[in-house]
């Protein structure tokens, strides 16, 4: 770990946990006004994850006389967040794992950023304590995720790994994944925008390029009913890389990975959009409802001009940390529930359920072939229902 931290990062300590001056040295860092912007993010990432927690519970229910089935939700008991820092601080996403994690239960949640410009990120590291994460490691790429997730002499290994990061932090949690659990897969940054002729282009190019400067691979594609709009957004894009101080890697993404594409009509959008699987979906149509009632595969969805994607990233409250390169086919984002485990039970309360139950069990079992099975089954059919089943036998169905 130390290796690779010396050698990527030029960055070398005795102990890479930041001690609670240090954090405290972050938290002076920062002006008063950065703070409370900060504590506003937390507060609406805490509502809406506190919302959703509040809609996950237990349940149990007796499915027939006697027989009682449930599952509780349990919280994982330690989680690790990778905080992306080597390019762009980015605070927000120590909001989004560490609150997260914290709303869900989990009881230790330690957190790794990379150092920015040679000393830890005293916005990410202010965004890490405030948000309650229990330790603090200024350590970044796949050395920071390797760690956690395996352990060393001084870092005890997690459960789970979460956070974004750049392609060698995705693919060591890859590669981790089985060991630990993981969010998801990340990929580079993807932007879809659904729009018709009710917007102009300017809104369009801004929203395309707001995503596109993430990095030269970030997809940034405009999906139209109007062909005058699609030509106004090419436009505006060109008008406005002029003046973008991060027109380097935006330019880089839309001229690789841009898109503009016209459909005939809303029902077609949605078709298209599906097939993309976006990570973020900007709808800015006449009925952006209509999109929330048909779309299927999305990260996550912004509907009408007056929302956009930056709010998503970085404070209305919703979760940053969505899927990628399609996987939005067959997962959502994170949430609370990535850090519970949906675990179930049973309870058998009477004689004449454990028989009934054990009597069907012992055919099934017999079907496959399992004689140990069907004796779990059968000495219970002999015990609690009185029969005499033969060892590694089967119980006959009785003639009524």
């Amino acid at each position: 770990m130390r290796e690779l931290s010396v050698r990527f990062d030029g960055w070398d300590r005795d102990d890479y946990r930041l001690s609670d001056r240090e954090k405290q040295d972050c938290l002076d860092q920062l002006s008063g006004q950065a703070l409370k912007d900060i504590e506003f993010a937390q507060a609406q990432i805490r509502n809406f994850a506190e919302v959703q927690r509040a809609s996950i519970g237990d349940v149990e229910v007796e499915t027939m006389p006697g027989v009682v089935l449930g599952h509780r939700t349990i919280p994982v008991s330690s989680a690790g967040c990778y905080v992306p820092g080597g390019k762009y601080p980015l605070l927000a996403s120590a909001h989004m794992s560490v609150i997260t994690a914290k709303v869900a239960g989990v009881p230790r949640v330690i957190t790794c950023a990379p150092p920015f410009q040679g000393k830890p990120a005293a916005a990410i590291v202010a965004a890490q304590v405030l948000a309650g994460a229990d330790d603090i490691y200024c350590l970044g790429g796949i050395q920071a995720v390797g760690a956690m997730a395996l352990g060393t002499q001084s870092i005890a290994p997690v459960d789970m790994l979460v956070g974004p990061g750049n392609a060698y932090v995705a693919e060591a949690k890859r590669q981790l994944f089985g060991r630990v659990g993981i969010d998801l897969f990340a990929g580079p940054t993807e932007t879809l925008v659904i729009a018709d002729d009710s917007v102009d282009g300017e809104l369009c190019a801004t929203d395309l390029l707001g995503q596109a400067e993430h990095g030269p691979d970030s997809p940034a594609i405009l999906l139209t009913t109007s062909a005058a709009l699609a030509r106004d957004t090419m436009k505006q894009v060109e008008r406005l890389l002029a003046i973008l101080p991060t027109a380097d890697h935006a330019r880089k993404a839309w001229e690789n990975f841009g898109e503009v594409i016209v459909a005939d009509s809303d029902a077609e959008m949605v078709a298209i959009a599906d097939e993309i699987a976006s990570e973020h979906v900007q709808v800015m149509t006449r009925d952006p409802d209509y999109f929330l009632a048909h779309m299927t595969n999305y990260g996550a969805l912004f509907l009408g001009p007056r929302t956009n994607v930056s709010y998503g990233d970085k404070v209305i409250g919703t979760n940053h940390t969505l899927p990628t390169k399609k996987a939005a086919r067959y997962t959502g984002g994170l949430w609370v529930g990535k850090f519970l485990k949906t675990c179930t039970y049973q309870r058998v309360t009477s004689d004449a359920a454990s028989a009934m139950i054990g009597e069907y069990c012992s055919r099934l079992c017999a079907l496959e072939g399992f004689a140990g099975h069907g004796e779990q089954a059968n000495i219970r059919v002999r015990r609690y229902g009185g029969r005499d089943i033969p060892y590694a036998g089967r119980a006959e169905p009785v003639e009524a």
